[in-house]
């Protein structure tokens, strides 16, 4: 599928591996490649052979929904194996990306640390209250998720997440991780030649993975990032400042900035919004539109809505509902958008839900999907509106 092996691209901040560190990471990305190739094709053979024949059989009409093909392909030999082998290779993902950090972590933050000052900067908030929607639940089933630290200037969070999504995704994102904010920067560049942000603010940021191409895409910008988690932050800052990138990253829930109000030309965020409850993507949105210049361009990159879908294609998108703790990302994919945007104040313009292209296309990562939470057939889906 991936052609031959091409590696992260190296930085400062990136945990070192020893050789077996890196062979046990290196092993679990051929088994999620293995996964994805070789069993999951199995899965509509499966459908279309057993299980839909049998729902047929039991109720005389075709599955229609969610729950209709989960009420027997849940029972399918197939299905039960592939989604048992895909969750186990989610948890050793993280388990291979945290035993080189748990090794090395006081020297990483102290490297971290010493990233302090100079280009970009980074404001932290010790009395911010993490949401519960990230406290309840190890999202993707990282270990303490985004927010927990271990010891002082703790990085580990951080460290562990930049090398499990390049595991996670099997390099298709790009040897940086970017390709969420080099798609969306190439398709503004290309939809929009004549938007010139000066200032941009990339919530959710995480990482940073998708903030540093709005640095190299538009050079004149002041960008900022924002998280809820200190530990990404703090790692996010000393990567941006290993690949000599500037970024201002601060800690702050997207829901509610201290930003002035009309301070951003364009806003953005990158699957941030399927991490999030029913009533904090409302108040995103509204925050979006504060925050906006009029003309300014709010846009959220996700994974594509279930709208057209099959019932089937619907079903496996679904997997991470309830087998990687996303649990809101049945209802994230259900939103009615147009009604959110409006919600939110973006009423003089039409939103747009869009799917973009790729701007990693080497890999040819055409409908490569492990459950629903890659994005897969080299597109990403974008939605948004200008103020």
């Amino acid at each position: 599928m991936s052609g031959s092996y091409v590696e992260q691209n190296h930085h400062d901040a990136l945990p070192k591996t020893s050789h077996d560190e890196c062979a046990r990471q290196h092993f679990v990305r051929s088994f999620k490649e293995h996964l994805v190739t070789s069993i999951h094709p199995g899965l509509k053979t499966a459908y279309e052979k057993r299980a839909k024949i049998s729902f047929q059989k039991q109720h005389g009409r075709d599955p229609s929904d969610i729950k209709d093909v989960a009420s027997v392909m849940k029972h399918d030999p197939h299905y039960q194996a592939w989604s048992s082998l895909l969750r186990t290779s989610q948890e050793m993902m993280w388990s291979a990306a945290q035993i080189p950090v748990e090794r090395s972590l006081r020297e990483l933050a102290a490297s971290a640390a010493k990233s302090e000052g100079g280009q970009g900067t980074l404001r932290l908030n010790g009395d911010l209250k993490i949401p519960d929607y990230h406290t309840a639940v190890d999202i993707h089933c990282q270990p303490g998720g985004y927010h927990t630290e271990y010891i002082a200037d703790d990085v580990a969070q951080g460290a562990i997440y930049d090398r499990a999504v390049y595991l996670y995704a099997m390099g298709q994102m790009g040897p940086d991780n970017a390709d969420m904010g080099d798609s969306t920067v190439s398709w503004l560049q290309s939809q929009q030649p004549d938007f010139k942000p000066q200032r941009i603010l990339d919530m959710g940021c995480s990482v940073g993975h998708s903030t540093l191409p709005y640095v190299t895409g538009f050079p004149e910008a002041e960008v900022h990032g924002i998280d809820v988690g200190a530990p990404m932050l703090r790692y996010a800052h000393a990567r941006a400042k290993s690949k000599d990138l500037e970024v201002h990253f601060s800690q702050q829930n997207a829901e509610k900035t201290d930003f002035e109000d009309e301070s951003f030309d364009l806003v953005v965020s990158h699957i941030l919004l399927h991490e999030t409850s029913a009533a904090a993507i409302k108040n995103v949105i509204k925050e979006c539109h504060r925050l906006l210049k009029p003309g300014g361009w709010m846009v959220h990159v996700e994974t594509p809505p279930y709208e057209g879908m099959s019932p089937f294609d619907t079903f496996l998108f679904d997997w991470d509902s309830e087998n990687n703790n996303e649990p809101f990302w049945r209802r994230s994919h259900e939103l009615d958008l147009q009604a959110l945007a409006e919600q939110g104040g973006f009423t003089e313009h039409p939103t747009i839900q869009v799917m973009a292209p790729s701007a990693f296309q080497e890999t040819q990562r055409s409908m490569t999907f492990q459950g629903g939470d890659f994005g897969g057939g080299g597109v990403w889906f974008l939605y948004g509106c200008q103020k």
